[in-house]
Parts: C-alpha cells; structure tokens; sequence
C-alpha cells in the first residue's frame, strides 16, 4: 500500500509524505522498513526483521553433537547444506578428524547442487522482476517463457543433485560428522553427467540474458569477506579472508567480528571490531577470489561486462550466474571423477577434552560461522550460529542510505522499488520464513 499525505507540483521534491509498503514478496522472510528524510537529507533509516527469534541455539544445549547437522538443517529449506557442513565443519574440528578426499569431493557436490537451486531461484524467479519492471516471474513467464522454462530446469537439477547425495531435496538426510551415512551408487551419480552439460550452456544463456539489464548507477567500496582455500574457489572449506588483508583461521572469526542487538530487528548486526559494516556472499567471494574461478566463469563474467572488482550490488545477479556457471563446471568433474568411497564415513572419537570446535562454509548467500562447546561426553554445552544475512543487515542498511539519497527526486513508487531492488541484492535469507516488507518513509 502506498499512501502520499500531500500532492506536490510537478518536479517539485516531495515533503512530509509517508510511504507505506504493507507486502514484498520475492524475499525469503519478514521484515520492514524506515526512512526519515529532513530538509532533503535522511536522518534515519532502518532495515527491521521483525520475524520473532526461533530459538535454535538454545534447542541444541544438551543434545548430542551428532544431533547439530540434522536440527540446523532446518533453519533454512532453501540452503540445509550449508547450516548441515557448518555445523559437520565445527564438530570435526572439535574431534579432530580429518575426512578422506573422496569424502570430501562428495561435500563439494551437493554443495554445489545448493548453490546452483539457490543461486537460479532468486536470480531467475524473485530478482530479475525487479530489472524488467514486472511484478513478479510468472509475467516474464508470459513474455519470455523460455527464460522460465531454463532457469526451472537448471534449479530442477539442483535439487536432483541434493537427493541423489543426500537423500532428498529439502533438508537432506544422509550427511554426518565424518561423513556420509551411505556414499550414493556411482550409476546414480553418473546419471547426472548429461544434465550438468546441458547446465553449462544454459547458465550462460542465463548470464547473458540478465546483462542486458539496465542496472542503477550506484556503487561502494566494499570490505569484502569470505572463505579462501588454497587449491580451489572456496565453499565448503578454506580460511577466512577480507579485500583488506586480513586472513584468519575459523576459530578466530570472534576476534575480528562481533554481532549485536539492536532496538529494531530480531537478527543480530555483524559488524568487525572496529564497527565496520561488510559484505559477505557472491560479490565478496567474486572480488577475493576471482583467480580461482575456471577459465570459462572467467572469461563469461569479461564479455558481459563483470569488472575485476564489482563495486556496484545490483550486478550481484550476474556474479550470481558466474558462480552457477562455475559450480555447473564444479560438479560435472566431480561426476566424471567419482567412485564409491570404502567407506562412507569415518569414525568418530568422542574423547575427553574436545571442548570447542569452529565451523563455516558458503551458504549462497554468504558465509555462515558455527561454534560449539561440548562435554566430555559429546553433549552440546552452548551453539553459536552467525548466519550471513545477520552479517550483511548493516551493509544492506548502508547501501540503502546511498541509494536514498541519490535518489530523493523519483516518486514514492520508484523510490519504493528501488529499496526493494537494493535489499534483494543480498537475497536475504530474513530466517527464511514468511515474506512481506513495510516500508515508511517520512519526508518530513
């Protein structure tokens, strides 16, 4: 709903008006927003998740560390795998154990499958609306039903590659700490292959389509952070980095980064210690690590345009395909490679004096940090989960006010889509829930 206390002249910025915006789909979530404009300038402004807390760290205190993967799956229908590997990456650390190659390269798979249904969904389904002016994707279904018919096949693949590795297409069941509980049969991996072909071609197809978009001229300097690994573009494993030099092992992440409460949201702001925003998710891995994507990601981000560098947050759908591209590539080698492990898993020592283990992969949206402290027996003492779009709140707050502020002269219902557009840059995950945004802003 969009309601405008005052008619104003022609060319004439509008004042003391409030705008009001009651729904928003195409986010996975609930929340809302403020913006208080004084004298052409904004003076308040603020991103609300106002979802109520779900309450799942307390759930996992006194539950057995084998217990973490499968109840933190279930934060999130759309990305299981990653909460499923950070929560495995943490108690592995806690229990020393270090998984066999094949094991690991099994990981790297379904992961990929992750980003590939969730990267495609809100690309194709809940962002690329907003550049067409169209109010959601069944209208681009109606001019370019093609487009649809790829994007729903590609994201079709990805869940298909999430049951055949673990088991089934939402929150999946057959990961564990050390493993797997049965590895998948090398015929039903190997029926992927021609499907991860077809893939490569189609994320292309993609990618070009969503160049020809006519994208706002906004820009930041981002402090970029995310995961790097030695040998490979960073998902499920690596070291946590930033565009500013910093390089840090896992466990160190609370030493540079805090979270807080503040008055208007339900999701903790990450912020680094010294109480600066940052970005974590496509464009952050895209920027810090862009030499490790494959020849072919590379040379497809250089003709639609990507620079070395992206800068501007609504190219994020493109970085988006790079990385679709990119995993496509991933798991038709891992496909081709695969045999069936020995063994599915590995044992697990529960040991006295594990104490604390430190877990994060790439969530599509960004990485996402876990922490456990356990007892000698293996009970969870106490769970710390830092979800990416905590992280981004912020960053999304501050791009907000750049992109507000440039542009007090478009009416209530551009600005209006314009904050919608800028907040689905960072498709956030608002505790993947229900999905409607408020947005008021006062010019007076």
């Amino acid at each position: 709903m969009t309601s405008t206390d005052q008619t104003l002249p022609e060319g004439i910025q509008a004042q003391n008006r409030t705008i009001v915006v009651d729904e928003l789909a195409r986010v996975e979530g609930e929340g809302a927003l403020d913006v208080k404009v004084e004298d052409g300038v904004i003076t308040n402004i603020k991103f609300r998740i106002v979802e109520p807390p779900r309450f799942f760290e307390a759930l996992l205190r006194g539950r057995m560390y084998s217990d973490a993967p499968d109840v933190t799956a279930r934060i999130c229908g759309i990305c299981p795998i990653a909460y499923m590997l950070g929560a495995i990456n943490a108690m592995e650390d806690a229990f020393d154990i270090v998984p066999p190659a094949q094991i690991k390269r099994l990981r790297r798979l379904i992961y990929c499958g992750e980003w590939i249904e969730s990267h495609v969904l809100h690309s194709a389904m809940l962002h690329a609306p907003d550049f067409l002016g169209l109010a959601d994707a069944f209208l681009i279904a109606k001019v370019n039903p093609d487009l649809v018919k790829t994007a729903l096949r590609l994201k079709k693949l990805g869940n298909t590659i999430l049951e055949v590795v673990g088991g089934r297409a939402v929150h999946p069941v057959n990961l564990k700490v050390g493993g797997f509980y049965r590895t998948p049969r090398k015929a039903d991996v190997k029926a992927l292959e021609g499907e991860l072909e077809w893939a490569i071609g189609a994320s292309v197809e993609l990618l070009e389509a969503f160049a020809g978009f006519d994208y706002p001229d906004f820009e930041q300097d981002y402090l970029c952070v995310s995961m790097r690994h030695p040998d490979e573009y960073a998902i499920q494993e690596g070291n946590l980095v930033s565009s500013r030099g910093l390089d840090i092992r896992v466990a160190d992440f609370p030493k540079h980064f805090y979270e807080e409460h503040v008055e208007h949201s339900n999701a903790l702001h990450g912020r680094t210690r010294e109480g600066e925003p940052y970005l974590v998710g496509p464009i952050a891995r895209y920027n810090n690590n862009y030499e490790q994507l494959s020849p072919y990601a590379k040379e497809m981000a250089e003709k639609v345009g990507l620079p070395r560098v992206v800068r501007n947050p609504y190219q994020s759908i493109l970085v988006r395909m790079v990385e679709t591209l990119y995993v496509c590539e991933e798991a038709l080698a891992i496909v081709r490679e695969y045999e069936e492990p020995a063994a599915p898993s590995v044992p697990v020592d529960i040991h006295a004096g594990a104490g604390a283990g430190a877990g994060v992969t790439e969530a599509p949206r960004g990485i996402c940090w876990h922490h456990y402290s356990l007892n000698d027996a293996g009970r969870i003492l106490n769970a710390t989960i830092v979800p990416p779009t905590a992280q981004n709140q912020p960053q999304i707050e501050d791009d907000l006010r750049g992109v507000v502020q440039g542009n007090l002269d478009l009416d209530d219902e551009a600005l209006k889509w314009r904050c919608e557009q800028t907040i689905r840059n960072y498709d956030p995950c608002i505790s993947c829930a229900t999905h409607f945004l408020k947005l008021r802003i006062d010019r007076g």
